[in-house]
């Protein structure tokens, strides 16, 4: 099969603080969507990587290529205003020939190449497939971010993360129903449950997190640096 990724790196990252672009910051070496984008370079399983960066920083990508010798096909193109407008643009940049694309957060560098291919596989079987963890902690329900309005069954709770991974004709045909009703949803699969799409939870059994805060970066690097 012709796997494909599409790695997402056109938001913003606020919550890093102003004048903080979290992809360009240097951790265990290199700059952290650098991080990202070796990891589906050396995935045997991934044929192609389209990256989808905010318009105008297109030539910063592609200096990126050359300083990390970066040699996988790729193709670099413009964000849109909201994540999906931004997936929708990278799944019309894919290969005629892609069967299944995995859908990264640039801002996870982390991610194994052994939870990449056990999503390929997952959506292959099922239509759509997302890396995830149990949740652990005991989750509390609010409605005004103040008073405890009940607690959850944790064991029924996962926290998703990517990479969310399908087949080519499934992950097109949620996110034109979600364009289609003008809904912004915070992840790719949250389209398929629009569409009543089944969607795999594939366990990440190594740590796999994002670059959100400033205080996630030690950690982050601590985990970089172990696998280099």
């Amino acid at each position: 099969m012709f796997n494909s990724a599409v790695i997402v790196a056109a938001g913003k990252g606020l919550r890093m603080g102003p004048g903080v672009d979290k992809l360009f910051l240097h951790v265990a070496g290199r700059p952290v969507i650098a991080h990202a984008w070796h990891r589906f370079e050396q995935a045997d399983c991934i044929r192609e990587i389209i990256l989808v960066v905010a318009e105008g920083r297109q030539p910063e990508f592609s200096n990126l290529a050359a300083r990390f010798g970066f040699q996988k096909p790729f193709h670099i193109v413009a964000g849109g205003v909201a994540r999906q407008d931004s997936v929708w643009n990278g799944l019309a940049a894919l290969s005629p020939k892609a069967e299944i694309v995995a859908i990264h957060d640039a801002a996870r560098p982390c991610v194994a190449e052994a939870l990449i291919a056990a999503t390929i596989a997952a959506a292959r079987e099922t239509g759509a497939a997302v890396a995830a963890q149990p949740v652990t902690d005991t989750i509390k329900e609010t409605a005004d971010g103040r008073v405890v309005l009940r607690t959850l069954d944790r064991s029924r709770i996962w926290s998703v993360q990517t990479p969310q991974t399908f087949r080519v004709e499934v992950i097109r045909r949620a996110v034109a129903a979600a364009r289609a009703k003008n809904l912004v949803l915070t992840d790719d699969t949250a389209a398929c449950e629009l569409i009543g799409q089944p969607v795999r939870l594939v366990a990440a059994n190594a740590p796999n997190p994002k670059v959100t805060v400033p205080g996630d970066v030690p950690w982050i690097e601590s985990l970089l640096k172990r696998r280099f």
